[in-house]
Formats: structure tokens, sequence, C-alpha cells
């Protein structure tokens, strides 16, 4: 599903990967972090695709919103546990969105 973003500028965190294994806790806790994030404010919705490699991006009213969900106890929890156990390597990329267009039949 594309998410339905409010008019720019706004961010997106884009977070790229690739997983060392499949395990169902790994996807337990990655759809726990899902409904999680979409419970913070600030937040504006996330896309996600895995293949071998993995892409979620999130959007985000602003920087502050994006710091908070970075520190938030159960975010940091779960991202030592990609560290140590389900990610072989993972990048994070932060970007101000400035425009943007769709199209949808």
């Amino acid at each position: 599903m594309i998410a339905k973003t409010p008019k720019t500028p706004y961010y997106a965190v884009i977070f790229t990967s690739i997983k060392l294994k499949d395990d169902d806790n790994y996807n337990l806790m990655s759809k726990k972090m899902m409904d999680l994030a979409k419970l913070q404010d600030g937040f504006l919705g996330v896309e996600s695709a895995r293949g071998e490699v993995g892409i979620t991006v999130s959007y985000w009213k602003n920087l502050e919103s994006i710091k908070k969900w970075k520190f938030n106890i159960e975010h940091s929890e779960a991202r030592e546990k990609g560290r140590s156990i389900w990610y072989d390597a993972f990048k994070v990329r932060i970007c101000n969105v400035e425009h943007d267009y769709e199209f949808e039949k």
C-alpha cells in the first residue's frame, strides 16, 4: 500500500536492510514496530517491501518526531535485537521531502 502523505514538506526515513535469516520472531517484532510507529506523534505513514534487500520508508512531520521515535524504548530494544540477531547489515537515511506527485487509476 502506498502511504497517503500530506502536502510537502515532510521527512522520510529510509531503512534498508539485509537479514541473516528468516524467523517468526522477526516478523512479530516487525509488525509490533509498525503498529507502535503509527501511534507516535508526527507519524504520517509507512511503505515496506522485502526481497533480498528490505526497504521500509516511514514518513514524519518533522525531525523532532523522528528523534523521539529513534529513542522510543521499545524501538531501541528492537533495534538492538536487529543488530544482534536478525540483520547482517542495515542503513538509515533521513531525507527532507520537498516535492512529491502521484498517479492513481
